[in-house]
C-alpha cells in the first residue's frame, strides 16, 4: 500500500513537472518569436491612434534599422525621431525643433520596444485564444515604476496595440494599416529640421 502511494505520488509530480516544463518551453518559444518579430520590423510602417486618457491623436510610425519615426498628423502635425541616445521633436505649425535625450522622456519606451531586442528578456508572456501579449514591469532612469503591455495577433504575428503606464500616466497606441518591407528613404530618419531637407 505504501509503495503504491509512493508510486502515485511520483507519477503525480512527474505529470506536474511535464506540464510545467511544456508551458515554460511554449512561453520561451513564444517570447523568442515576439522578440524576433519586433527586431525584424525594419522598413516597417503603420498608422496609429494614440489615447492618453485626455485626447486622441492620429499618426504614422516608421521603423528603420536604427531609428524610429513618429509623425503625428491630427490634431497637430508633429514629428518625433528617436535614436538610442538622441532624438528630435519638430512642430510643423510653430516651425520649432528641439533636440533631446530620449532616455529623459517617455519616448525611450518606444525606442526600446522596437529597436532593443533584449528589452523583453525578462518579460511575461501569455497566449489566450488567438492573442499573444507580452508584459514588462520595471523602473526607469528616474526611479519611476513603469508597466508595458503589447498585444499581438497570433499566427501570423501582427502587432496590434501598445500600452504604457508610468507615474500615474497611461498611453495606448492602437496600430493598423501595417506595411512590412517598405523601402524607406534614409532621409526619413535624419535628425534634421525637415524644412532643411526640402
Amino acid at each position: 500500500m505504501c509503495l503504491r502511494n509512493k508510486n502515485s505520488f511520483f507519477f503525480f509530480f512527474l505529470i506536474i513537472f511535464f506540464l510545467f516544463s511544456q508551458k515554460v518551453y511554449s512561453d520561451t518559444n513564444n517570447k523568442l518569436a515576439l522578440i524576433n518579430y519586433l527586431e525584424s520590423l525594419q522598413g516597417f510602417s503603420a498608422s496609429f491612434l494614440q489615447n492618453d486618457g485626455n485626447s486622441l491623436s492620429e499618426g504614422k510610425i516608421y521603423i528603420g534599422k536604427k531609428r524610429v519615426r513618429a509623425e503625428y498628423l491630427k490634431p497637430e502635425k508633429i514629428l518625433i525621431i528617436l535614436d538610442e541616445n538622441k532624438a528630435m521633436y519638430y512642430n510643423y505649425e510653430l516651425e520649432e525643433d528641439e533636440f533631446f535625450n530620449p532616455k529623459n522622456t517617455n519616448a525611450w519606451y518606444f525606442y526600446d520596444i522596437f529597436r532593443n531586442p533584449l528589452f523583453f528578456e525578462d518579460a511575461n508572456i501569455e497566449l489566450k485564444d488567438s492573442q499573444l501579449t507580452i508584459e514588462k514591469y520595471g523602473i526607469d532612469m528616474e526611479d519611476q515604476e513603469y508597466f508595458i503591455k503589447i498585444y499581438f495577433e497570433n499566427d501570423p504575428l501582427v502587432l496590434r496595440k501598445v500600452e504604457v503606464q508610468n507615474n500615474q500616466q497611461s498611453l495606448t497606441l492602437s496600430i493598423y494599416n501595417h506595411n512590412h518591407n517598405e523601402e524607406l528613404s534614409k532621409d526619413l530618419f535624419k535628425l534634421i529640421n525637415p524644412k532643411l531637407l526640402n
